[in-house]
């Protein structure tokens, strides 16, 4: 596996442009610096960009799907699922659109942003095209990110899901005996079960529990402060009985199958 690049980080821009950029943030007071979860006062209208850390996208939505009969509206309780990182070099845009809106928050200490109106790039044709590529990139990727989460089974679609992001933003990283040897991929920050778990319609626990799983058969595992990596070569770990590798996957796949419909239930049941 390899690390997908960005096409604003792959695309040959003169430094002199993105410098000029900076500079002119700098004199119309468009940069700012954010401290680690600190919300950024983004609004709709208006082009950012990530120049240094990184940024985490929250979507939230006022749902009423547990209105019960004889009743003309039910009680609105605001829900928020993770979106997904902008790494540097890479620009985003938010969006309100009742009854959902988005939100960002630097995921990163020193996460710098710089933002400007649309057609403040008209000052900048090149820079304006690149711009448009990479949004054009995160709207391929978003449908492969809605691919994953039409998986049925929540362990397929956790995998799924952070196989998407190591692909996207995973840096090497190698092991002290073998330093020319690259192990596997990690995220570069953190991402606590509770955030995953929102990103893939499921819970913390449930999370936790997969996420052992995960890591008992060899496809993922973590490394220092928590990263989650995924190793060069995925592959679940061999027993010296081929039929036990067999009757072990159709016991674990039954039960996944049986542990996701009762957490289905029991989501069900707490929102009525």
């Amino acid at each position: 596996m390899q690390s997908t690049s960005t096409p604003l980080e792959t695309i040959d821009r003169p430094f002199i442009t993105w410098q000029r950029i900076i500079d002119w943030a700098q004199e119309h007071y468009r940069c700012r610096t954010f401290s680690k979860d600190e919300k950024i006062p983004a609004r709709p209208g208006l082009l950012y960009l990530v120049q240094k850390g990184s940024v985490r996208l929250v979507g939230s939505a006022q749902v009423s799907a547990t209105a019960k009969p004889g009743l003309k509206s039910a009680s609105k309780t605001t829900e928020e699922a993770f979106l997904g990182f902008v790494g540097a070099g890479q620009p985003f845009e938010l969006v309100a659109q009742s009854p959902f809106t988005l939100q960002a928050f630097a995921h990163a200490d020193q996460t710098h942003v710089v933002w400007m109106y649309w057609h403040d790039l008209d000052n900048w044709p090149h820079f304006r095209r690149e711009i448009l590529d990479a949004f054009r990139y995160q709207h391929q990727r978003k449908l492969l990110w809605l691919s994953t989460l039409g998986q049925r089974r929540t362990i397929d679609r956790l995998l799924g899901f952070l196989t998407l992001l190591i692909e996207e933003f995973g840096e090497p990283y190698v092991g002290e005996a073998e330093p020319d040897v690259v192990r596997g991929y990690r995220l570069p920050w953190t991402l606590t079960h509770a955030q995953i778990g929102s990103a893939i319609g499921s819970t913390r626990v449930t999370v936790t529990r997969l996420m052992g799983k995960l890591r008992s058969k060899g496809l993922i595992n973590t490394e220092d402060d928590n990263l989650i990596c995924l190793p060069a070569k995925s592959t679940p770990q061999k027993t010296k009985n081929q039929k036990q590798d067999v009757e072990a996957f159709l016991e674990d796949d039954i039960e996944d199958d049986i542990e996701d419909d009762i957490e289905d239930d029991i989501e069900d049941d707490s929102l009525e």
